[in-house]
């Protein structure tokens, strides 16, 4: 476990590493399994040490709606809140890929908040991150139109996978942007013909 903090929090100091060291422990997760479920318990906050993690709001017909990213060396922030006010998770997360997360009991916040600085700092800049991360998406909803929320997914996609090769459905870009396959289908097909995306059997090439 002490080479997973090292590597993906080293920010953290030495006694904060031995007392998680001594009271979390680490969960591997699968492509697809669910670290978080809409109206779960939460006993615990996970930080992400290796793999990948997307969030996204279920809706109340079931449709879904991409929230963003937790990568190595990060943690979700309404895991934090949730955990610590003992309230149940209004969110979902899932295991892009294989993923391994360090999960802290709900019991070791207050200590952890209490006694070490680099804690403290780290729950801090999680909250602040995470907060524009949603202020971009809000903007996104209210400002732009779907051929404009379109691009920005499939670059923030590129950027957070790192890679051209992006494995998506129609359906799943419809999914996670709230709209029709038959409009996302439309939009992407004018992306092609501008030359930004190039639309295979499987995946869609990014260019841009």
């Amino acid at each position: 476990m002490k080479q997973y903090l090292l590597a993906s929090f080293p920010q953290f100091e030495a006694r904060l590493i031995e007392t998680l060291i001594d009271n979390a422990f680490l969960k591997e997760f699968n492509e697809g399994d669910l670290l978080m479920n809409t109206g779960q318990n939460m006993r615990f906050t996970m930080l992400v040490v290796e793999g990948l993690v997307k969030l996204y709001r279920e809706g109340e017909d079931g449709s879904e709606f991409f929230m963003y990213y937790i990568h190595p060396g990060g943690a979700c922030a309404l895991s934090m809140i949730c955990s610590t006010k003992q309230q149940t998770s209004e969110i979902k997360a899932s295991a892009v890929d294989k993923t391994t997360v360090l999960a802290v009991p709900t019991t070791l916040m207050d200590e952890l908040m209490k006694n070490y600085k680099t804690w403290y700092y780290f729950v801090l800049e999680t909250y602040r991150s995470r907060f524009e991360e949603l202020l971009v998406v809000i903007d996104h909803i209210s400002f732009k139109a779907m051929d404009e929320r379109l691009e920005f997914y499939l670059e923030k996609q590129h950027h957070d996978l790192n890679t051209r090769a992006l494995m998506l459905t129609h359906s799943q870009i419809a999914n996670d942007l709230n709209s029709s396959r038959e409009v996302i289908s439309r939009l992407l097909k004018k992306m092609e013909q501008q030359k930004k995306v190039i639309l295979h059997r499987s995946y869609i090439e990014y260019l841009k």
